[in-house]
């Protein structure tokens, strides 16, 4: 069994590789695109936050993957065949990505997931066992994420463009607005982060002072503060900015892009720490249930506790491949939908998280990828459409359609070899 459990954690790092060199990668196309950040630092900002996001807050996706998609009290009787449906999952999905991110495509790694349990659940125990409602959403999913994400992104960026870029002194128009855009990039971005890292301070503020205070009311309160100062500093390097001498072989000479480019860092490390946390549970949710199954001897029904070293596994395993593999779908975000400026740049992620922010309390599952290129879409609008390069829109949205079938025959076909081999 030990033989067996190294086997399947090896395969779960292929699945987090491959996740870190699509889905990661995606994410931090606009950044490397806009020339924002080059290449190697955003390798290492989204190995750092991933990585943090996936350890500290990785498990309670990890969770639901692992006991919601199948229904996992249909397999009470039968574990082992759980165990040989986990494993299909991770290699099913992993190809699948492996496949997608060699030819430049962004696709959703949780969809491939999704689709990858659907498929062994259906050859194991038939239609029945398979969450219809949760892919009936995901499906949703496909047609409103780029449509909500493209007109937040056309919206945001129209005004940008309006009331700054085409302004004739860009730089006056930029200081009025700075309060707004930091109150904006803090306030979508900090809905989805901070509550999250400040609920070990609200719980001992109430559980150990004794002190009881809404759940929102620190994050609120850093969120505020955070935005005054985040002002501040803009305010002052701005003014910096515009007294520089203008570099000779920087790719942004604008002192209005310059600094837009700093807002773009800031909403790019917010996105790469969401990420980990969020999609870390598409590759290690399969290995969760087997450790699971093989300390229990039972399928997990009502939650699972993640161990730590699942999620460090997962982690790492997400910044080699975007480091190793991660090039091409950057290339493909940030260089072959339209030409991207930091101004445009940072509208797109803003765009992501609003969308990823709207569908979540609707709970509606979304795809970081689906809802990125369709703010890249929604601001080529704007700009002019005939910028649009089609013909990458045409692989982009072929791969999202056939995420999930493909995973799922692939997962179907490897699961009924398997259980023959192992009957």
């Amino acid at each position: 069994m030990l033989i067996t459990l190294l086997l399947v954690a090896l395969l779960a790092f292929y699945v987090a590789w491959n996740l870190g060199a699509n889905d990661v990668a995606n994410a931090m196309g606009t950044s490397v695109g806009s020339k924002a950040v080059t290449l190697k630092q955003a390798l290492i900002i989204a190995g750092v936050l991933e990585f943090t996001g996936a350890v500290l807050f990785g498990h309670e996706v990890t969770e639901t993957l692992a006991t919601k998609i199948a229904n996992p009290a249909l397999f009470a009787a039968t574990p082992q065949i759980f165990v040989i449906g986990m494993v299909t999952v991770l290699i099913s999905s992993g190809v699948w990505l492996q496949i997608a991110t060699s030819r430049g495509l962004p696709v959703s790694s949780s969809h491939a997931v999704v689709g990858a349990i659907a498929g062994f659940s259906w050859v194991a125990l038939g239609v029945g066992a398979i969450d219809w409602p949760s892919i009936g959403l995901i499906s949703i999913g496909w047609v409103l994420t780029p449509l909500i994400s493209g007109a937040i992104a056309a919206l945001f960026y129209s005004l940008i463009k309006h009331w700054i870029l085409d302004q004739p002194n860009q730089v006056v128009q930029l200081q009025e607005w700075i309060p707004w855009l930091s109150t904006a990039l803090l306030g979508v971005f900090g809905v989805i982060v901070l509550p999250s890292l400040t609920e070990p301070l609200t719980n001992f503020v109430i559980e150990q002072v004794g002190f009881t205070i809404p759940a929102y009311d620190i994050p609120l309160l850093m969120g505020a503060v955070a935005a005054v100062g985040l002002t501040i500093i803009s305010w002052r390097q701005l003014e910096d900015l515009g007294k520089a001498k203008k570099p000779t072989q920087s790719p942004l000479p604008n002192p209005v892009e310059r600094l837009f480019a700093r807002f773009q860092l800031l909403s790019a490390c917010f996105v790469a720490f969401a990420h980990g946390s969020n999609d870390v549970g598409n590759a290690i949710a399969p290995l969760a249930a087997i450790v699971y199954i093989n300390r229990t001897g039972s399928v997990p029904i009502d939650g699972i506790t993640i161990p730590l070293w699942i999620l460090i596994l997962g982690g790492a395993g997400i910044v080699g491949g975007l480091a190793v593999w991660g090039k091409k779908v950057i290339a493909t975000i940030g260089e072959n939908i339209i030409a991207l400026e930091p101004s445009s740049g940072f509208c797109a992620e803003l765009a992501t998280a609003t969308t990823i922010l709207i569908a979540s309390r609707l709970g509606l599952p979304v795809s970081t990828s689906h809802a990125l290129v369709g703010g890249v879409v929604g601001i080529g609008l704007v700009q002019n459409i005939k910028s649009i390069k089609f013909e990458t829109l045409k692989g982009i949205a072929a791969a999202w359609l056939i995420t999930i079938p493909v995973s799922a025959l692939l997962s179907a076909a490897i699961f009924s070899i398997a259980q023959i081999l192992f009957r």
